[in-house]
């Protein structure tokens, strides 16, 4: 039996194509801990790290997302998505956002999130919510 093989450069994302991260000031840090476990050279930023960011209004945090071509990671519906849609008003781009509902298992969202990272680029994103989990 014959099995054609794939070409090296579709199994490979160059850093510049890659997922870049920014998880809001109160993402769960198990999460955050678990995929740094699994991956450690996973490519994300903590709002709390960030002194333009921590503190500040989602409005903020989205402006920087949005500056920088990271994909938001978020438990905040009730507030993220009202910012989301000002800034669009506003400005007429957001980042994405990944919505990880707080009842989501963490082995679950870190599962998720990896695949997300795994299998997407920066140029596959476009503004709007993605809801966890996948299935």
């Amino acid at each position: 039996m014959l099995v054609a093989s794939r070409p090296t450069s579709a199994l490979v994302i160059s850093p510049q194509n890659s997922v870049k991260w920014l998880a809001d000031e109160n993402f769960r840090g198990t999460i955050i801990r678990g995929i740094l476990r699994r991956s450690p050279a996973f490519d994300f930023e903590r709002a709390q790290d960030l002194p333009g960011v921590y503190g500040q209004d989602d409005e903020v945090l989205l402006r920087y997302a949005s500056a920088e071509h990271r994909v938001v990671l978020t438990h905040d519906i009730s507030t993220m998505i009202p910012a989301m849609l000002d800034q669009l008003r506003r400005f007429s781009r957001c980042a994405p956002i990944v919505l990880v509902p707080d009842s989501l298992p963490v082995i679950g969202a870190v599962e998720d999130i990896l695949l997300l990272d795994e299998c997407a680029l920066a140029t596959d994103w476009a503004t709007g919510v993605l809801y966890l989990p996948l299935r």
